[in-house]
């Protein structure tokens, strides 16, 4: 089945098998066309916005062992590591001093770290930084922490509150169907308890982005699957602020003797182009230079997309995947204009902060 699937209304959700047959079976043109069409929809103008950040990991210590993961590292292991507050709160002040505005601060599930470290860790980034937007603790971990403490999902998220913290990364969702979490993260919150920690902190205030990792042992049902449970919680909360997929990289992985390669750049764009259709209560939709690679983060942005992610200042975890990524702010704003799009610095709320010059529409003689 191709052009002749049967499309909802405007005014109708793409029902289950409906967004199986986007994944699957449309073709790649017409699915980024309708995809850009709704996109163009939501956003009238021709703005993408991208935020600067950094993303020190205070430990690459973690309990769970992920199979997907070549960062993680056992406790006693001779390349282990746990930085202390202050050290963290100096990597922060290196990355603000170059431009970024937030820091994604995560680590691993270690065994030694509790909240009041947690807590130090957000002290000594506020104190040395009090211009940084801190966008900590992927629910996966606060399920971790919250299990390790002895206390309520809603404790843990409710001590983060008080120390300031208003949204949360969504890291850790992978995909949300138990089927594939009991193969590449059995030790990791599961499906239920990860949506959970969402839902109780969108209900305190936070808000959260929703990521998706694909490209190992997943089916499409199982991304269809992930993109509804998402939708499913979002029409109940509105918390979420937006999707972020990214594909599983082997490189020195445990999962890596399973899958042996990447899985084609024209998957991500497909994803994106499916999460803008079927995901119709996000406000935001990333592709990313930095993920896959230009070309298909350009993609994505003409398959439904508004947002590029960020100007990484500091990156480990997908480098010890093998996966190495470099770009300054004016990298970006070139990728951006080169996809016909005006670029836009923007912070973790998604409010604009600066806004860049158009791309020269070629042959108008506006210059090269």
């Amino acid at each position: 089945m191709t052009t002749a699937m049967t499309l909802p209304e405007t005014s109708e959700r793409y029902d289950r098998r409906q967004a199986l047959e986007l994944l699957a079976d449309l073709p790649m043109g017409e699915l980024m066309a309708l995809a850009h069409r709704e996109r163009v929809r939501r956003f009238p103008g021709k703005t993408v916005t991208f935020v600067v950040d950094t993303n020190p990991n205070y430990t690459n210590v973690c309990a769970t062992g992920c199979a997907f993961c070549a960062f993680f590292r056992q406790p006693g292991d001779a390349d282990a590591y746990l930085l202390d507050p202050r050290e963290v709160a100096q990597r922060v002040k290196i990355a603000a001093d170059k431009g970024a505005t937030t820091v994604l601060l995560q680590g691993g599930h270690h065994p030694r770290v509790g909240l009041k470290d947690w807590q130090a860790y957000i002290e000594a980034i506020h104190s040395a930084c009090p211009q940084v937007h801190i966008h900590p603790f992927s629910p996966a971990e606060i399920a971790f922490m919250a299990e390790k403490t002895h206390c309520p999902v809603s404790e843990v998220l409710q001590a983060l509150w008080d120390a300031g913290i208003r949204t949360i990364p969504g890291g850790g969702a992978e995909i949300l169907t138990e089927s594939v979490r009991r193969v590449i993260a059995p030790r990791k919150a599961g499906t239920e308890q990860w949506l959970d920690v969402c839902e109780q902190a969108h209900r305190i205030g936070f808000k959260t982005t929703a990521t998706m990792m694909y490209g190992h042992v997943e089916t499409d049902g199982d991304i269809i699957a992930h993109l509804l449970r998402l939708r499913e919680l979002q029409d109940r909360t509105q918390g979420f602020t937006s999707f972020i997929p990214w594909s599983f990289k082997p490189g020195q992985s445990p999962l890596a003797r399973r899958v042996k390669h990447p899985v084609h750049p024209a998957r991500y764009v497909r994803i994106i182009a499916v999460a803008r259709l079927v995901l119709d209560n996000f406000p935001h939709i990333q592709s990313s230079w930095f993920s896959e690679n230009i070309p298909a983060g350009q993609l994505g942005l003409l398959a439904g997309a508004d947002d590029f992610g960020g100007v990484l200042v500091e990156e480990h975890v997908h480098r010890e995947a093998g996966h190495d990524r470099q770009a300054t702010v004016a990298n970006v704003v070139t990728i951006i204009r080169r996809a016909g799009f005006i670029p836009a610095r923007r912070d973790s709320h998604y409010r604009i902060r600066e806004t860049f010059d158009p791309p020269v529409t070629v042959g108008t003689g506006g210059g090269a």
